[in-house]
């Protein structure tokens, strides 16, 4: 009977998948080698007292892991679905009320002198059980105002815990689960509305300082994206809205034709009312169609509209009152709006010329100078990228980020053909959390995303990271095997 079981694995599991997991393992155990090597002190790969050594133990610990989830019945992480997302929202209350400060965050639970776990890592597999879990329930219907209500209490929940313990960037990484949600039917303007915010905020904030009359230039831009969208939302995914997009986009652009010719001739223009004032007409205009027609989408559109103006006109609180002073200063470095090369633009000016001096093929291993006087902080863990880029190049880089498209496509593959939901939810859930760190974390590296302390998977030094993403991809792998039988 064993032997069966094990015959059974070997037939069942998929390799593919395992053979890229193993790749990327040992990838970044030789990068936490090279990030962590000291020409003075010359250790051992093998040293436990090194990063190195220790990372090596962690990827003993995981494989182990990983062994014991496809021993496990597959069934059973769906039957203890909720109550693993139980443990964890409890485990995420407790970090909250006794973790001690460490580098302005409560998030690191200490078990001994030398090892502590960061639950916030582990979270988001239970998370991605519990929406499995949920939306493969007997006649789930997704557009459903009760269960839309749920999957958000299940994805927030979470997010507000780790928000609390100061882990802003952590708690990001939930948002991705609306793309998900996308595949298994959340409508395009849902998620084109959380891409709107982003470039709303972005657009508003970097223009901020420069006045347009009553408004801010930044409010000016956010208010024609704005009609921008609405315009595109109608003609695109509406098919009586075309010709409503086609009046709008004429009207918007002789309003603001004749308002230029105005200030083209010297006559006092107050750019900020003739955008405030086309936007309420736009507003107008919808609810009336709205009206006369009994059309939802018209009356969303004009929803959209509305809430949109009132988010950019909050932007300025959001940024100076709930933000960090921290997490202001990341953001206008990578904004431009600051340079401040010696504070928060620090590291990551560092890690650009690390990764620059690397060239097309790199300096080679354990060659890069960058690394190795140390001048990039945490290179190792959220920065372990640059390591790549210096030492191995143009080249390295690529073939690294090869390495995760492929095992982010192969998770997708494998998703698509799930014989069930739960299947299907929870293997889109991984990809596009992997997705999500390493789009980020390699982002921030570059300097095209702020400085937000996520670390990249299977790379970034560190037991709690290497756990987390390996439960997550094997339960994956386990629920795969059980594909047929379910």
């Amino acid at each position: 009977m064993y032997q069966r079981e094990e015959e059974s694995i070997k037939k069942s599991l998929d390799w593919i998948t395992i053979g890229l997991y193993i790749i990327l393992v040992i990838c970044g155990w030789f990068s936490i080698y090279g990030a962590s090597y000291d020409y003075e002190h010359v250790t051992s790969m093998f040293d436990l007292s090194g990063r190195a050594g220790m990372q090596l133990v962690w990827i003993g610990t995981s494989l182990v892991l990983g062994f014991i989830i496809l021993k496990l019945d597959s069934n059973l992480y769906d039957v203890l679905a909720y109550y693993i997302y139980a443990f964890f929202i409890l485990l995420l209350i407790l970090t909250i009320a006794v973790a001690t400060d460490t580098r302005g965050s409560r998030s690191w639970l200490k078990l001994t002198d030398s090892i502590q776990i960061q639950p916030a890592e582990f979270a988001k597999f239970a998370v991605a059980l519990a929406l499995a879990r949920f939306m493969n329930t007997y006649n789930f219907k997704l557009l459903k105002a009760k269960n839309l209500f749920i999957i958000a209490a299940l994805i927030l929940a979470p997010m507000l815990l780790i928000i609390l313990q100061k882990e802003t960037g952590s708690a990001l990484v939930y948002s991705v689960f609306i793309l998900m949600l996308y595949r298994e039917g959340l409508p395009g303007m849902i998620l084109s509305i959380a891409v709107a915010a982003i470039v709303f905020f972005v657009v508003g904030l970097k223009y901020s300082e420069t006045d347009m009359g009553i408004i801010s230039l930044g409010e000016f831009i956010t208010i024609i994206l704005v009609i921008i969208f609405s315009i595109l939302y109608l003609f695109f995914n509406y098919e009586k809205g075309k010709t409503v997009a086609r009046n709008l986009l004429i009207g918007s652009l002789i309003l603001y034709g004749l308002t230029y010719l105005l200030h083209y001739t010297g006559a006092p223009v107050n750019f900020g009312i003739v955008a405030l004032t086309s936007v309420a007409l736009l507003v107008i205009y919808l609810l009336v169609l709205a009206k006369k027609f009994w059309s939802k989408t018209y009356l969303l559109i004009a929803a959209f509209a509305i809430g949109s103006i009132l988010y950019v006109g909050s932007i300025d609180y959001i940024f100076t009152e709930v933000m960090q002073p921290h997490q202001q200063m990341r953001i206008k470095v990578t904004l431009g709006m600051e340079e401040d090369l010696m504070g928060a633009g620090y590291n990551v000016n560092q890690s650009k010329i690390a990764i620059g001096s690397g060239g097309f093929l790199g300096k080679g291993y354990l060659n890069g100078t960058q690394t190795k006087l140390k001048y990039v902080p945490e290179q190792d863990t959220d920065f372990i990228f640059c390591t790549v880029g210096e030492e191995q190049g143009f080249v390295g880089s690529v073939l690294v980020l090869s390495l995760f498209l492929a095992l982010i496509l192969r998770l997708i593959y494998l998703a698509e053909r799930q014989k069930n939901t739960f299947g299907r939810v929870y293997g889109y859930s991984v990809a596009c959390i992997l997705f999500f760190h390493i789009a980020i974390n390699i982002g921030m590296v570059i300097g095209l995303t702020p400085v937000i302390g996520i670390p990249l998977p299977f790379f970034s030094y560190g037991g709690s990271s290497l756990w987390g993403f390996t439960i997550l991809l094997f339960i994956f792998l386990r629920i795969d095997m059980a594909r047929k039988r379910r």
